[in-house]
């Protein structure tokens, strides 16, 4: 066969099309993408842990029993939720279309694992939070060289970086192209996830608003400055993870083309598992061998701390040490409906997977709703 024989298409899920979207973002094909999009990433990474931890049904009646959950768990955005303490399930349910067996895009809770890993670095005494980013990276770009780690940390960084789900190019929806997540654009240039973020600037980093600014790239700054203190690979930090939570199927999670794995939100994983990695809040980052991948006082501290404030309808939370909270629960929300919640105080964990189907794939009213549900279910006290 002639080499001008051979003819190719575009690949149809990461071709940008309406809206400047990639078809798997489309509102009439998200939903199948996050039931699947392990096999959406152009590139990805597996990980199995080899001792699992063990989770038995002992059904708490009151939390199917509760109006938020028959309302929350009875909508068309529903895909599945699991409530659990220790080694118990206390309430699972799923959509018809859904299992306890497939994994789901979970997003931005991805970025919980900065929590686990910069926690345990900065006990050891390997970051000081209170350096500018530049004394830990000094190639990055003006973007954040002078933002301390804390204020990266807590989502309280001003730069040129936008995450406006409304607007089809803003930064979060362009990184998609180093990120694997769609096709580049037409000069076919592929930069790295780590290439995209130095080129991020600010004139002034200072967050004068006293509102958070969320940022996705903020967490691959804080990922590679853990890299570049520890001299190990976040791959390898993830693999620690996954093995201390115990998680039974695999733990999907996608990389750029430099094999970086994606953590401001490339995780896929079951219900189950996401309850499992759930558990390492409430141990104090402890796993289930004994083996201490976060830091107990830095997660208190995470949810005792002041903070960023949410504005409304969220104004009760704040931002805090790369994970959400209201002074109890310690948690994190995911682009598209997801949220998962830990509550120290009563062991409880809650994870809520669902797809909205809006042209933004957000809604604010919509998350406080499903925020507020799982704070009523984590704050149940055993009979």
């Amino acid at each position: 066969m002639s080499a001008n024989a051979i003819t190719t298409d575009r690949n149809p899920d990461l071709l940008v099309g309406e809206g400047d979207r990639p078809a798997w973002n489309q509102p009439d094909r998200r939903r199948r993408a996050f039931h699947n999009m392990h096999t959406v990433f152009r590139y990805s990474l597996g990980i199995r842990a080899p001792e699992v931890l063990r989770l038995r049904k002992v059904v708490d009646r009151r939390i199917g029993d509760l109006p938020s959950v028959r309302r929350l768990t009875g909508t068309p955005h529903f895909s599945g939720m699991v409530a659990a303490r220790d080694g118990s399930i206390l309430f699972e349910t799923y959509a018809p279309d859904f299992g306890p067996h497939q994994a789901h895009s979970v997003q931005s809770i991805t970025k919980t694992t900065m929590n686990l890993v910069v926690g345990l670095l900065i006990e050891r005494g390997q970051i000081d939070p209170g350096r500018a980013v530049g004394h830990y990276l000094p190639d990055i770009g003006s973007g954040y060289a002078a933002a301390t780690v804390q204020d990266v940390l807590d989502m309280n960084v001003i730069n040129d970086y936008s995450e406006d789900y409304s607007d089809p190019l803003a930064s979060v929806f362009l990184q998609e192209a180093a990120m694997g997540w769609r096709l580049p654009g037409s000069d076919g240039r592929e930069v790295t996830n780590r290439e995209f973020v130095r080129s991020l600037r600010s004139a002034d980093v200072t967050n004068r608003t006293g509102l958070v600014q969320y940022k996705s790239a903020n967490t691959d700054v804080i990922g590679e400055i853990a890299e570049r203190v520890s001299g190990r690979l976040l791959r390898d930090m993830l693999i620690d993870i996954v093995e201390a939570a115990g998680l039974e199927g695999t733990f999907h999670i996608g990389t750029d083309r430099a094999g970086t794995p994606i953590i401001n939100g490339g995780a896929c994983l079951t219900a189950r598992d996401l309850a499992r990695y759930a558990l390492l809040f409430v141990r104090g980052g402890r796993g289930v061998g004994g083996q201490q991948v976060g830091s107990r006082a830095f997660i208190e501290t995470t949810r005792t701390r002041k903070g960023v404030a949410y504005a409304a309808p969220r104004d009760w939370q704040r931002y805090s040490n790369h994970t959400v909270t209201d002074g109890q629960c310690v948690g994190h929300g995911g682009y598209g409906g997801q949220y998962m919640l830990a509550n120290p105080d009563t062991g409880v964990v809650v994870v809520f997977f669902s797809v909205l189907e809006n042209a933004d794939a957000y809604d604010p009213a919509y998350s406080a709703e499903v925020i507020r549900m799982a704070e009523e279910v984590t704050r149940l006290t055993p009979y």
